[in-house]
């Protein structure tokens, strides 16, 4: 039975691993989180992977078409599956974020998938931040302190996800609301699996470095890790964010070493990057809860377990799915959308004021079918 005033929504999200589609039903009436309700996943084919990667950094063109495609499709067959609901949260696919410069795009049809389902989604959720100074992100800031709460979590605690970039939240749950001063401090720490996942691919023809195997077998090489602290990027303050291209040039830094190694010294960066961005929290956290895929690379894992202060905790302990966090996200945003309230604040993307953000998209008054 809904909470008087709750929503039943679905979330959904396309990352920059590549991976697929995740989408996760919550209940929440935009502050607090109710319960948290079921899910789904639709892998990306490899094929469909190269349509996407063949749009990274692309405004518009036959490639960032088809991409547009194979996103707003992949999630019609995911999304379609979901029975009894009242709204739904689409992130979309960003191919490019630059937003001290080109801007922040983010593909997939919205008005298509509203028309498919018969419900609102919301699109879109980061421009307007971008348009107000922001950095457009981290964008799961908001759900991570309602889910802080929902879990009555003693502050102030750290959420990392390690997705395709480690996106690093400071929450402190005691704030009442999460664009008041102090609840969130949220960016983007460093690469995640990104540059691992590239290294293997182009390396081994595989799509990651799976349970960390080859990794476990590499050596270190500290000079590359030191190499790779000095990039300017970890002398910018809090909030900040990442394109995934960013740190592209580390393929290069490490084409000398061998696979194992190679792998070896990513993930040592990855877990470096964490460890710089600690050092940004306003208050130690408690804890660190890992959501992500990330997590499931114990290597990765025990190396930023061995830089931490604090334990290190997927977010299983808790009872929680580490891949369907941010899914959650874009539900509980898409619920603050449709009500006015803000979904970023100076804490969480360094916006001059906490706005709301989003795109509602209404379905026509036609009957629900299939998109295009």
């Amino acid at each position: 039975m809904l909470q008087s005033g709750g929503m039943r929504v679905l979330g959904a999200m396309s990352g920059l691993a590549f991976d697929g589609v995740d989408a996760a039903v919550i209940e929440t009436d935009g502050e607090k989180l109710y319960s948290i309700g079921g899910s789904g996943y639709r892998p990306y084919t490899e094929g469909e992977r190269s349509v996407l990667r063949a749009a990274l950094g692309e405004w518009e063109g036959p490639h960032v078409v088809s991409a547009a495609r194979v996103v707003t499709a992949a999630h019609g067959e995911l999304l379609s599956q979901f029975e009894g609901l009242e709204l739904i949260g689409f992130h979309g696919q960003t191919l490019i974020h630059d937003p001290r410069g080109s801007g922040t795009l983010q593909i997939g049809d919205g008005q298509a998938l509203a028309q498919l389902m018969g419900l609102p989604v919301v699109s879109d959720f980061r421009s307007a931040d971008v348009q107000m100074g922001g950095e457009g992100g981290p964008m799961a800031a908001f759900y991570h302190w309602a889910l802080a709460r929902y879990l009555d979590l003693e502050g102030p605690v750290a959420v990392l996800n390690l997705g395709g970039i480690a996106k690093l939240t400071l929450v402190d749950p005691t704030v009442p609301r999460p664009q008041d001063e102090g609840a969130l401090l949220a960016f983007d720490a460093g690469p995640a699996t990104a540059l691992v996942d590239d290294l293997v691919r182009t390396r081994i023809g595989r799509a990651c470095d799976e349970d960390g195997v080859l990794a476990r077998g590499g050596t270190v090489a500290e000079g590359v890790v030191e190499h790779f602290l000095q990039d300017r990027y970890f002398t910018r303050m809090a909030p900040k964010t990442l394109d995934r291209g960013t740190f592209a040039w580390m393929i290069d830094a490490v084409a000398d070493l061998s696979d194992a190694d190679a792998a070896a010294t990513l993930c040592a960066c990855s877990a470096a990057g964490v460890m710089a961005g600690l050092e940004l929290a306003p208050q130690p956290p408690r804890r660190i809860l890992v959501s992500g895929g990330g997590r499931r690379n114990p290597v990765l894992m025990e190396m930023i377990a061995a830089g931490a202060d604090c334990p290190v905790e997927p977010v299983e302990d808790l009872g929680l799915d580490g891949d369907m966090i941010e899914a959650q996200s874009m539900a509980y945003l898409a619920v603050r959308v449709t009500r006015g309230m803000p979904t970023t604040a100076p804490g969480t993307t360094g916006v001059r004021a906490a706005i709301g953000g989003g795109t509602v998209n209404r379905p026509a008054l036609l009957p629900a079918g299939k998109i295009g």
